[in-house]
């Protein structure tokens, strides 16, 4: 079953890793080994996590990278099931 509306990994980021830590989004990005407008990005929810974020944000925190990608592919889901009804697609069938 799919969560209503989840939110963006990047505020979870932020509200469960950075804050409780007292990260800054500077100290954050060196650490993670990138730079700081791609971290703002994700934490703004500008850009995603992709599978190498993903293990770096696994290695930096001790969580699993499958974790984050998991967050990313239900964000994404749901945003592009609220505009299945704009897409224009013809269904197959067997001739």
């Amino acid at each position: 079953m799919r969560m209503h509306n989840p939110p963006h990994p990047g505020g979870i980021i932020k509200a469960l890793c950075l804050e409780p830590l007292g990260l800054t989004v500077s100290h954050a990005a060196e650490a993670l080994g990138v730079s700081r407008k791609t971290l703002s990005a994700i934490l703004n929810g500008r850009a995603g996590v992709s599978p190498e974020m993903a293990v770096r944000l696994s290695m930096a925190f001790g969580t699993s990278s499958e974790s984050w990608l998991n967050q990313q592919t239900q964000y994404d889901l749901w945003h592009a099931e609220q505009r299945r009804k704009k897409l224009r697609v013809a269904k197959l069938v067997p001739a």
